[in-house]
């Protein structure tokens, strides 16, 4: 930097001053700067300028999961408002999810010197651990749980999306709504399973339309076999996420039930290939690179010192043609 004043004719402030665009330099003490950083070659030392500012310039990500869509796509609308804003990411994927680990990855965190930490988190087990190892760092909580107001916190508004689904399906006639839930465990599931139960008919039981799944086609398909051997036959199913909706579609073909003149399907998430399948599929979209960017504006706001807030992003829903009037 002394190199580049010398050559500008200023100051090693008035240098600094340009590389943190503050606004008391001339254009003119700009240019002369900036003309004398392309000669020398000149790159900041981000090591040296976190030990002077002590900010860093770079942000933890930590995420539950990277083999969802979800949190992939969160990833990258966090990674990109983070670049637009000057900042760069660290990313840790935990894999038990366990306190240690979410313990261990907060404290590398904490030894690189960021500046603060998204968690996105499936299950409240990582939800908790998050919170605890956390105290005193700018977080933001990427989750289904409840907003305790300690740290800034958001998630798709699941609730919402499923009654969305729930009304079309009612609306359309259909009585014997089955759900195929997700993992026991993670917050999406039980977000939108609870959202499912709330939606049901008056006098409808849940009893004989749920079914366990875990997120695969697989489970999705396994599950579709024990509802409609069961003793109560649904009219339409909703899929816990579009990837079991795809087992559900092969499970109804493969029985010779038609869909949806018999048996109408819904899933969630409409990820690539939703509007692929045989039919068509109904579903609800999810705007996982709007949840990432509004994720570090949330994060900025801690940063900054402002008061933690809860959002919920909105969702959309997809009319295909898995679904019809029930029979």
């Amino acid at each position: 930097m002394a190199a580049v004043a010398a050559v500008a004719g200023v100051s090693q402030q008035t240098v600094s001053r340009v590389l943190n665009n503050h606004p008391s330099v001339s254009v003119k003490t700009k240019q002369k700067v900036r003309e004398a950083i392309e000669k020398m070659q000149y790159r900041p030392n981000p090591a040296a300028r976190a030990l002077v500012t002590g900010n860093s310039q770079t942000i933890g990500v930590l995420v539950s999961s990277t083999s969802l869509s979800g949190p992939s796509g969160a990833l990258l609308g966090i990674e990109q408002m983070a670049r637009a804003r000057g900042y760069w990411v660290s990313m840790a994927g935990l894999q038990s999810g366990q306190a240690p680990e979410v313990s261990d990855v907060v404290s590398h965190f904490v030894a690189q010197g960021v500046d603060g930490i998204i968690a996105i988190a499936q299950t409240q087990m990582v939800a908790d651990a998050t919170i605890e190892a956390c105290a005193g760092i700018p977080t933001v909580l990427v989750a289904s749980c409840p907003f305790t107001g300690e740290h800034p916190a958001l998630d798709i508004d699941q609730a919402d999306g499923v009654r969305q689904l729930m009304t079309l399906l009612r609306g359309l006639g259909h009585r014997r709504i089955a759900h195929i839930t997700g993992p026991v465990d993670d917050l999406h599931a039980m977000a939108r399973a609870e959202a499912w139960r709330s939606c049901l008919p008056e006098g409808q039981s849940a009893e004989n339309l749920c079914a366990k799944g875990d997120w695969s086609a697989r489970s999705g398909y396994s599950a579709t076999m024990s509802l409609i051997t069961g003793p109560q036959q649904p009219t339409a199913i909703f899929a816990g996420n579009d990837r079991m909706a795809f087992g559900v579609l092969r499970a109804l073909n493969e029985c010779g039930i038609s869909v949806p003149h018999s048996i109408s399907v819904v899933g969630f998430d409409d990820i690539e290939g939703s509007d692929c399948s045989i039919p068509p599929l109904t579903t609800m979209r999810q705007n996982h690179a709007a949840l990432g960017v509004a994720a570090m504006e949330l994060l900025l706001e801690a940063i900054d010192g402002q008061p933690a807030r809860r959002l919920d992003i909105p969702t959309q829903l997809v009319v295909r043609a898995s679904t019809a009037q029930a029979s």
